[in-house]
C-alpha cells in the first residue's frame, strides 16, 4: 500500500514537471516570457476624474507582476511582454430616478482600448474592455462616484488579465 502510494506521488510531481509554466490559477506563461512593461494608461476620456489613468496602471501591475512570475520593467523595447491601454469613454448617467425627478442611482461607464504584445513571438492583441458599478447619487457625492468608478476599473483590470493570460 505505501509503495503505490510512493507510486503515485512520484508520477504526479513527474507529470507537474512536464507542465512547467502552468499556474494553479489557471494562468499559463510559456517559459521564455519573463518580463513585462506597463506604462502609464492614457486617459483619453472627458470624465471629471483625476485618478483613472493611475488607478488603471496600477491595477494591471497588480494582475500581471503580481500575480504571475512576470518582471516588471520600465524599459519598453526591452520588456517580452508590453502592455499598454487608453481608457477612451468615462460616462455617468442616472440608471433610476426617485418619485422627485431625481437620480436615485447613479452607473458610471469606463471603456478602454488595450494593446498587448507579445514581443518576443512578435504576437499583438488588441482588444477593448467595458465595466460599470453603480452609486447612491442621493447620498454619495463625488467620493462614491469615485469608488464606483475604482470598481468598473476591477472589473476592466480582471477580464484584460483573464483575455491576455487564457491568449497565451
Amino acid at each position: 500500500m505505501r509503495v503505490r502510494t510512493n507510486l503515485v506521488l512520484i508520477g504526479l510531481a513527474l507529470s507537474l514537471q512536464s507542465c512547467s509554466y502552468y499556474s494553479f490559477t489557471g494562468v499559463s506563461i510559456p517559459p521564455h516570457l519573463r518580463t513585462i512593461a506597463i506604462p502609464l494608461a492614457e486617459d483619453e476620456s472627458i470624465g471629471p476624474l483625476t485618478l483613472l489613468d493611475e488607478s488603471l496602471t496600477e491595477l494591471m501591475i497588480d494582475r500581471f507582476v503580481r500575480q504571475t512570475r512576470l518582471s516588471l520593467i520600465e524599459d519598453e523595447a526591452e520588456a517580452d511582454l508590453l502592455l499598454t491601454a487608453q481608457i477612451i469613454r468615462y460616462g455617468n448617467a442616472p440608471t433610476s430616478v426617485t418619485g422627485q425627478e431625481r437620480a436615485q442611482l447613479n452607473r458610471v461607464s469606463i471603456s478602454i482600448t488595450a494593446q498587448y504584445i507579445n514581443q518576443v513571438d512578435d504576437d499583438t492583441m488588441e482588444r477593448t474592455f467595458s465595466g460599470f458599478d453603480d452609486y447612491d447619487a442621493l447620498e454619495g457625492g463625488l467620493e462614491a462616484e469615485e469608488l464606483a468608478a475604482l470598481a468598473a476599473l476591477e472589473n476592466i483590470a480582471d477580464d484584460l488579465f483573464t483575455a491576455a493570460t487564457s491568449n497565451w
